[in-house]
C-alpha cells in the first residue's frame, strides 16, 4: 500500500477473543496471574464474569493489521497505552491512520496512529507505530 498522510490502514478483525488461547498463553508463559483463566478471580476484583486477554496477545491484534498491509518485516517501533480492559467473547478491531511520511532516520518510514477498539469505539489500546514498507508488489 503506497500511503499518504491522512490515509486509513485496512483494518484488522478479531471476531470472537478465546478463552481457551488465553490459557494456552498462560501456560506457556507460566503466568500466575489468575484473570487470564479463572473467571471467580475476575469475578472478585470487579471485572465481571469473563477472563481478561493477556496485553501482549491484544496488541498482536494490531501487530497483525500493520503486517498484513506492509509486510512481516515492516514494524520498527510500537509504543503504545492501554487504557481499557479485552475480555473473552470480545469482538476488537484493531485500526490506524498513516500521520506522517517523513520520519527522521528511517527514509520510506510512516508514522501511524494505532489502535484496536471494542465495537463501540472504546479503545483497549492506542500509539503510534513506524513502518517501513516492504518491496513494492509484496502485498498485492
Amino acid at each position: 500500500m503506497t500511503a499518504r498522510v491522512g490515509d486509513r490502514i485496512p483494518g484488522w478483525t478479531m471476531e470472537v477473543v478465546s478463552d481457551a488461547r488465553m490459557r494456552t498463553v498462560a501456560a506457556i508463559l507460566r503466568d500466575p496471574n489468575p484473570v487470564h483463566w479463572d473467571r471467580a478471580s475476575t469475578a472478585r476484583l470487579g471485572l465481571g464474569d469473563r477472563v481478561v486477554n493477556q496485553s501482549p496477545i491484544s496488541l498482536s491484534y494490531i501487530q497483525n493489521m500493520l503486517m498484513e498491509c506492509w509486510g512481516p518485516t515492516c514494524i520498527k517501533r510500537l509504543r503504545v497505552r492501554f487504557p481499557g480492559v479485552v475480555f473473552e467473547g470480545d469482538r476488537m478491531k484493531a485500526g490506524g491512520v498513516v500521520r506522517s511520511t517523513e520520519v527522521g532516520g528511517h527514509p520510506g518510514a510512516l508514522e501511524c496512529e494505532v489502535w484496536l477498539e471494542h465495537e463501540d469505539g472504546t479503545r483497549a489500546i492506542e500509539g503510534t507505530a513506524i513502518v517501513e514498507p516492504g518491496p513494492p508488489g509484496m502485498l498485492g
